[in-house]
């Protein structure tokens, strides 16, 4: 399915975020749960009072989920807005449940994974998530980014959904005061979703989620797409 993506990319310029609805149908949706729901508890899934909520290099783990990445629902939204070189540089999981319910305060998405450290003038600081460093880079490169989270299931108002501050992401790196300012000034948006919709934004767009008051599988692919080469020897932990 060849999805005409002209509204997405005047919308997301314009305010940081666009859903884009319809990218996969149900049969899409049942073969990606599938198979994701049968990594089992290797290293990267994490775990929360016994339940999977979120699972690292989901691209590698599940091949499936490798293939949707490279298809063309998926290259037709992310090539105009990144260019024909965009390759996915970080995947994860989450599924937000009755028993693994979470908040996200607000942030802006400030860090890139990376293959190992190695220090490269205005990329730092550093950590560490699930064995795998972590890096700020200059901002410029997390303006050429986007994230693409594809929905598998729906997402009503009740079940958590992503809370964003359109056009926030125009407004560089922000510390906890600017954006306890913006919280103020800026009204929210939330992003409910249907099964197969996806939500594609800028990483450093102001977006938070509360814990779900009817909790129920809220399943999201979550991949990041970059392109081109980082300088210093830098390299991108999944491309």
């Amino acid at each position: 399915m060849k999805i005409s993506c002209d509204d997405v990319l005047k919308q997301l310029e314009i305010e940081g975020f666009a859903i884009a609805r319809g990218v996969l149908d149900d049969a899409s949706c049942d073969a990606l749960i599938e198979a994701v729901g049968s990594l089992g508890t290797q290293a990267a899934v994490r775990e929360k009072s016994g339940a999977t909520y979120a699972v690292r290099r989901i691209c590698e783990l599940a091949p499936a989920v490798a293939r949707f990445s490279t298809s063309p629902q998926v290259r037709s939204l992310i090539e105009p807005l990144v260019g024909p070189s965009a390759r996915v540089v970080r995947s994860l999981l989450f599924d937000k449940t009755a028993d693994a319910n979470w908040k996200v305060p607000w942030h802006q998405d400030l860090t890139i994974a990376v293959r190992e450290r190695r220090e490269a003038i205005g990329f730092g600081p550093w950590s560490v998530k699930a064995g795998v460093p972590h890096v700020q880079p200059p901002a410029k490169v997390l303006e050429d980014m986007v994230t693409l989270r594809v929905h598998l299931d729906e997402c009503s108002a009740d079940n958590g959904p992503l809370r964003v501050l359109p056009k926030s992401h125009q407004m560089g790196v922000l510390d906890s005061a600017a954006i306890t300012e913006m919280r103020r000034n800026m009204s929210e948006t939330t992003c409910t979703m249907q099964r197969g919709d996806a939500l594609l934004m800028r990483p450093l767009l102001l977006h938070a989620s509360s814990p779900a008051t009817m909790p129920g599988h809220r399943r999201v692919i979550h991949l990041e797409f970059g392109c081109g080469d980082l300088p210093g020897g830098l390299e991108w932990a999944e491309s």
